[in-house]
């Protein structure tokens, strides 16, 4: 057995290779690259160099991180993985498929998750790519540990993971645009697992501490781990000042006791009282009760591809924003573009 001193730490997922090691033997992330973390706290995640290879169990993972990255997968026989069926790019013809039913029923057609996910046994290879560019994530899980990840993020899941989801509660969740209903949850319970998950851009990853909160837009968020917990909110602008408004100067004070007096020291005189009621009063009742920015927020989200989901999301907020609050510890990853999809 190689001694400790003879073996790098992963600055990514903390797993142990061989000090002569250029990548890491669990996750593939280069162990001779810079780690690369923001002021605020956010590290990127690494870059697979092209056909970087680790294993997992007796398998073998191959990256291929271009502009649209792909992951091909060289199945020992004692090994297999699940994952959503359009994902697939290519396999042996002669590697096994099967179905693993995933519970929820017409609930997950609500989500736009798939009813089934699909399974390959070894041996053999199979590749798969989510058709996008963007970054490959490789998030090992030893056991036990739980970890959430939004919908049609996942590449491949090995099967010693469990598959479970997770419903994001409130009207607020189901109306921000592109959250979608559920979180899918991978288990650790026995055996260690690893996942594959791609982010749509560059991906980043943060650890909080115990009881640090941070409010995230639905579109970022990527996974977490289950220790973090996530509540829909709204960070609504309504009545505030916009950047760089500055409040009209207060009038001069009158005389001493006379509050009400103007800079000539008499009081203004009284003008006739506004009437009430009418036509006109109700369409300026009805007209200042609309909130503008709401509107905005919701023809923005048309057409910007949010469909109605996003305009009620938009109307919902007051003309703010509907985020995520998650609270640690635990860590948390973010992707810096978002692309909507449709259950195929």
């Amino acid at each position: 057995m190689t001694d400790v001193e003879q073996r790098i730490q992963c600055r990514w997922c903390h797993g142990q290779s061989p000090a002569s090691s250029r990548s890491c033997e669990q996750c593939g992330a280069p162990l001779d690259a810079r780690d690369m973390v923001t002021d605020s706290g956010w590290r990127e995640a690494p870059r697979l160099r092209d056909l970087t290879e680790f294993r997992w169990s007796g398998s073998v993972l191959q990256v291929d991180a271009g502009v649209v990255p792909v992951v091909e997968i060289a199945l020992s026989a004692q090994d297999a993985i699940f994952f959503e069926h359009h994902a697939m790019l290519w396999k042996d013809e002669s590697v096994p498929m099967s179905v693993m039913p995933s519970p929820g029923g017409a609930r997950r057609l609500l989500a736009g998750t798939p009813f089934v996910l699909s399974v390959a046994r070894g041996p053999g290879r199979v590749a798969f790519s989510r058709d996008a560019p963007g970054e490959l994530v490789v998030i090992p899980i030893a056991a036990p540990a739980e970890v959430d990840v939004r919908e049609h993020a996942l590449v491949l899941a090995t099967g010693t993971l469990t598959y479970t989801f997770e419903k994001l509660p409130g009207v607020r969740a189901m109306l921000a645009s592109g959250s979608g209903m559920y979180l899918d949850r991978f288990v650790a319970q026995a055996a260690p697992g690893l996942l594959v998950l791609h982010g749509y851009g560059n991906v980043f990853q943060r650890n909080l501490a115990e009881g640090e909160t941070i409010l995230v837009e639905p579109g970022a968020f990527l996974y977490k781990d289950s220790s973090v917990t996530m509540e829909t909110t709204s960070v609504n602008f309504k009545g505030d000042p916009g950047v760089g408004a500055t409040a009209p100067p207060p009038p001069p004070p009158g005389p001493v006791g006379d509050p009400s007096a103007g800079a000539g020291g008499q009081a203004p005189a009284a003008g006739p009282e506004p009437k009430k009621g009418g036509l006109f009063g109700r369409l300026k009742s009805a007209t200042s009760a609309i909130n503008v920015g709401g509107l905005a927020a919701a023809a923005g989200s048309i057409r910007s591809g949010g469909g109605l989901g996003g305009a009620l999301s938009g109307l919902a907020g007051g003309g703010g924003s509907t985020v995520f609050r998650m609270r640690g510890p635990g860590r948390i990853g973010i992707q810096s573009m978002f692309k909507p999809h449709e259950s195929e």
